[in-house]
């Protein structure tokens, strides 16, 4: 997105700051951050810094910013919204505690704006008497463009949860950090945010992509909306169910399932997504093949982009001496992949629509 601002702006541009895995060092204008994700790092402090200093610059000389905003951004770009009692360390405990609890994107969101300077339009706060539009290639749903990145430029939806609504039902009270939990309890309304905004991307893109590359190789093609966030074990029901008594059949979905985190394996909610539905398919029925990996190229804290089986992948395993219920029990789905050879490995991607699924059953 910034090599492409940059392409089409010439010299009209002046100065950006990035935060991101892979940053265009090449890039000279641009103050380049190598931010932290899932969780934010000392550069991603760093980054909010130089981009309030920019900001700053901006509203004052009453210029045109054009705010680049993706799936991520929401640890690659922090700040505490009290600096001086929320610590670094703060805000990695309260971010792991939240990706891991099973809580939905919108809640984990209502969470983090409590406590932070940079998200729920606060960024674009900082240059009032600028030109603000933001662009955004989205890693949530439809119309729910303000949950990307914690929204950095946009007000929260209406209808969010409060935080600590999310806080009470995922018991995390006493788990999340002292000086978080104060900030919560102390958080008052937001006020409205200035500029206009436009997707370009999002997860629809990657299951039109799919669906299309599907019926080229002659399978009957559905879009499932309806399977999108639920508890991981309900959608992996619900992904098996959908192509039952259909043959050479090609059923994708997009979205994230929430999927709480209870060892200390490796891996994320799509390679676990593929565990329990190979688990599900283990000797039953018509031959059935599932894919589930993150567009990002990344699932949880595996270097994979997510994993394929089918119904005989439990019966292999068994094989090679592997229980599918130890690695589930451990959150270790990547390591019980690794053994089979049924990782997907693509590196990062460079972009992130969410996670897309697809479950084939063949003739």
């Amino acid at each position: 997105m910034a090599i492409g601002l940059e392409e089409g702006l010439g010299e009209r541009f002046t100065a950006g700051v990035i935060s991101s895995l892979d940053p265009p060092l090449h890039l000279k204008r641009w103050s380049s951050f190598l931010g932290g994700h899932p969780l934010p790092n000392q550069a991603s402090i760093e980054a909010a810094h130089a981009a309030f200093t920019l900001l700053d610059r901006a509203s004052a000389q009453r210029a045109l910013v054009v705010f680049l905003i993706s799936g991520g951004g929401s640890a690659m770009l922090e700040w505490p919204i009290t600096r001086k009692t929320i610590s670094l360390e703060d805000l990695r405990d309260a971010n792991q505690t939240l990706i891991t609890c099973g809580a939905r994107i919108s809640e984990v969101n209502a969470v983090r704006r409590a406590f932070s300077a940079v998200k729920g339009g606060a960024l674009a706060r900082r240059a009032p008497h600028a030109q603000l539009i933001t662009l955004i290639v989205s890693d949530t749903n439809r119309a729910d463009e303000a949950s990307v990145a914690s929204g950095p430029t946009l007000s929260p939806p209406t209808g969010a949860p409060t935080a600590i609504d999310v806080i009470e039902h995922y018991k995390l009270e006493h788990v999340l950090p002292a000086s978080i939990m104060k900030s919560v309890q102390q958080t008052s309304a937001a006020a409205g945010t200035p500029g206009s905004h436009h997707v370009l991307l999002g997860n629809w893109t990657a299951v039109e992509a799919a669906a299309r590359k599907g019926v080229e190789l002659g399978f009957t093609c559905i879009t499932r909306d309806d399977v999108c966030e639920q508890p991981i074990d309900e959608g992996c029901d619900l992904l098996l169910a959908g192509v039952q008594g259909e043959p050479n059949m090609c059923e994708i979905s997009g979205g994230e399932f929430s999927c709480p985190v209870r060892g200390d394996g490796r891996g994320g909610r799509n390679l676990e997504t593929v565990l329990r539905c190979a688990m599900k398919l283990d000797s039953q029925g018509p031959h059935m093949v599932v894919l589930s990996a993150g567009t990002d190229g990344v699932d949880g804290n595996s270097p994979c982009a997510g994993a394929i089986a089918d119904d005989t992948t439990i019966e292999r395993a068994r094989r090679y001496g592997l229980d599918p219920e130890h690695f589930l029990a451990r959150s270790d789905s990547y390591a019980f992949f690794d053994q089979l050879d049924q990782l997907i490995l693509t590196g990062p991607t460079g972009t992130n629509v969410r996670d897309l699924r697809i479950v084939l059953k063949s003739i």
